[in-house]
């Protein structure tokens, strides 16, 4: 059981590093293209800039990613919750069911022995 938890862990890492490599790309690719709109800057201006509009957009991307976390993690909880109550319930009824079915059998048992 902890390989597998190993294994899903390490595949979540991976998955999350991919993620924020294609965010650190796609942000980059961005602050270029913004950049080009601006031929007046000098090199050392085009480079600030970029460096900044970079800076920006991926502090404002790690909370974006860090809000989304902590609300699947809320949902995993409240889902896990309904699950489980969920499974009690129907426990439950199942058990009932075959009480009653039981309790049935049961007593046509004893009636038809008893008219004999």
């Amino acid at each position: 059981m902890s390989a597998d938890r190993d294994v899903e862990s390490g595949l979540q890492q991976m998955e999350g590093y991919l993620l924020w490599t294609s965010k650190v790309t796609e942000t980059r690719a961005q602050a270029e293209d913004f950049t080009r709109r601006l031929p007046w800057l000098t090199t050392g201006q085009r480079e600030e800039v970029e460096r900044v509009f970079t800076e920006e957009r991926l502090a404002f991307h790690k909370a974006a990613l860090a809000q989304i976390a902590a609300r699947a993690g809320e949902l995993r909880g409240e889902y896990e919750e309904r699950y489980g109550r969920l499974k009690a319930r129907c426990l439950g009824w199942c058990l009932g069911g075959v009480g009653t079915a039981v309790a049935l059998g049961a007593y046509v048992s004893f009636s038809y022995v008893a008219e004999k």
